[in-house]
């Protein structure tokens, strides 16, 4: 009868060690997911069940595919404000998102189409890999630059940093304000002293310019994480709070207004459903720390619990009747709340917009506005909307001219001809100001490098 006893005792401490270590594992995932972080236009995801349309502030996890149409843009921020974005007709693949085991950030993407652009921002040790046709670019240092996948080449063009190609053409390095061209059905290559923009230059430039501006400004909190925080910067402000601390809180608020009032719930297979919420802002907010309501000031974010990350929301002494998001039962699609996840803006804002109180930002496309504190404030103090004029571009610093002495190409071997450009059919020459002629490349045909695989 006792090793009977005995037996059930060790069968129960065998399952409840089996539940102790899975909840381990569980804790100590190296899987990571990223943020959504610009959308515009046609824009669809695929997280394992088929492309669907997708939205702002939508995680991304590995695997996942994400393509544009005709008129569709996206940016994907990571932890540390690398960004990779995608203009329209364009295809790539999240083959690998992962921690390594000293912590540091593995992130491995396929182009498989159309045009990405890269500005990786990473720290000593991680490792950021973006593969098209039968190469690979693998990045340990900040670098920027764009790939062009066609039919029959694709091109590389590195902005600023240095960047090593391998594979069927590689190794070699590529610095900064040089293209390279390959073949895709061979391993020949052509390496140019200049590059030819590209229609979306500016775009992306535009997008680099936002979070190098508003990245640092303000941030009266200190976080891990990069992804996100350019969008606090600009749509609302840190204050300190007695008993609460340092508080995030957004523009445009009124006494209506919740957190959780605009966005919805996005299925995910292996993760269940998770809160998407519709606010420019809205990531870091409900991914880390949580939302208190603070009598006097209303809803504020309380930064912190940077370990872990939340696929809801955490609140703390909500008011009473407090809508607090609770995810759908027995159900695999996108559910809306509210004004649910809102239709994706266009290419170009409109040349002006009403801002109304309780819109917390809702509507209002990321660096379209200068200055927009001092509209808070004085929407603030009226309790009334305002028309503001927007800044359809962020405008880049301007870049110098290419003369003919600099357009020879080279292979890091012997000198050999001319240079090589954008694949796109869109892409234009670098030009010189209207009021002078443009240089042209050197019309000298280019010599084709080979090298063995």
């Amino acid at each position: 009868m006792a090793m009977r006893k005995l037996g059930k005792r060790l069968s129960v401490l065998a399952v409840l060690l089996g539940a102790v270590l899975v909840v381990s594992a569980a804790a100590e995932s190296k899987a990571r997911i990223v943020r959504l972080s610009e959308v515009r236009g046609s824009v669809q995801m695929d997280r394992g069940d088929g492309y669907e349309k997708t939205f702002l502030n939508m995680p991304v996890i590995e695997s996942s595919k994400l393509k544009t149409g005709e008129d569709g843009r996206a940016e994907v921020e990571f932890e540390d404000g690398s960004a990779l974005r995608i203009v329209p007709n364009s295809e790539v693949e999240f083959t690998r998102l992962a921690l390594g085991d000293d912590g540091q950030k593995l992130s491995t993407m396929q182009l498989a189409a159309g045009t990405a652009y890269v500005n990786f921002r990473g720290k000593k040790g991680d490792e950021f890999t973006l593969n098209f046709g039968r190469e690979s670019i693998a990045l340990t240092e900040p670098a920027h630059f764009r790939v062009d996948m066609g039919n029959d080449e694709a091109t590389l063009a590195v902005f600023k940093g240095r960047v090593n190609v391998n594979g069927q053409s590689g190794p070699f390095e590529v610095a900064d304000k040089r293209s390279v061209t390959f073949d895709i059905h061979s391993d020949r290559y052509d390496i140019a002293k200049n590059y030819a923009e590209d229609a979306y230059d500016d775009w992306d430039q535009q997008q680099s310019e936002y979070h190098d501006r508003y990245a640092a400004t303000h941030s009266d909190v200190s976080s891990p994480y990069a992804y996100g925080m350019s969008d606090l910067n600009y749509y609302g402000n840190y204050m300190v709070v007695p008993g609460y601390g340092t508080v995030w809180q957004p523009y445009f608020l009124d006494a209506s207004w919740s957190p959780f009032q605009d966005g919805g719930w996005a299925w995910y297979p292996g993760y269940g459903y998770m809160w998407v919420s519709a606010y420019p802002w809205g990531w870091m907010p409900y991914r880390y720390g949580n939302w208190a309501f603070i009598p006097g000031y209303g809803w504020v974010w309380q930064p912190g619990y940077w370990n872990a990350w939340y696929p809801l929301p955490r609140v703390v002494n909500p008011p009473h009747r407090t809508a607090v998001p609770v995810p759908p039962v027995r159900t695999r699609t996108t559910v809306m709340v509210g004004k649910g996840l809102v239709v994706n803006p266009t290419a170009e804002p409109p040349q002006r917009l009403t801002i109304t109180p309780g819109s917390a930002g809702l509507g209002v496309p990321r660096g379209t506005v200068r200055n927009l504190d001092r509209f808070a404030r004085e929407v603030s103090k009226s309790a009334r909307p305002v028309e503001v004029r927007t800044e359809p571009r962020i405008s880049p610093p301007a870049r110098s001219t290419v003369t003919d002495a600099d357009s020879a190409t080279t292979t890091g071997r012997p000198t050999v001809g001319s240079s090589g450009g954008s694949s796109r059919g869109g892409s234009t020459p670098r030009m010189t100001p209207p009021s002078v002629a443009p240089r042209m490349p050197s019309p000298t045909p280019p010599v084709r490098s080979s090298k063995p695989h």
